[in-house]
């Protein structure tokens, strides 16, 4: 999956998806820029390629969701993939 197939918003909740696995690049890049502190619209546009000026309700909510899903997986979702099948 490429940043143009990105969707607007993350997968929620469990199980772990076929698309968190096509993006665990994308939630490691959005782990180590909010550990750097990065503005959140600076990381819209350089690692989900959403320019935050011209679209700033798609960027926030495609930045939020993701986060939140790399979180989640950061945080114990990661386990489904040592899982088995």
């Amino acid at each position: 999956m490429t940043q143009a197939e990105l969707r607007e918003r993350a997968p929620r909740g469990e199980p772990l998806t076929d698309y968190d696995r096509a993006q665990a690049a994308v939630y490691l890049r959005l782990l180590d820029a909010e550990a750097a502190g990065a503005d959140w619209r600076e990381v819209a546009q350089i690692v989900l390629g959403v320019d935050p000026q011209q679209d700033p309700a798609r960027a926030e909510t495609m930045h939020k969701t993701h986060l939140a899903r790399a979180h989640w997986l950061r945080d114990g979702g990661y386990k489904e993939l040592l899982r088995p099948g």
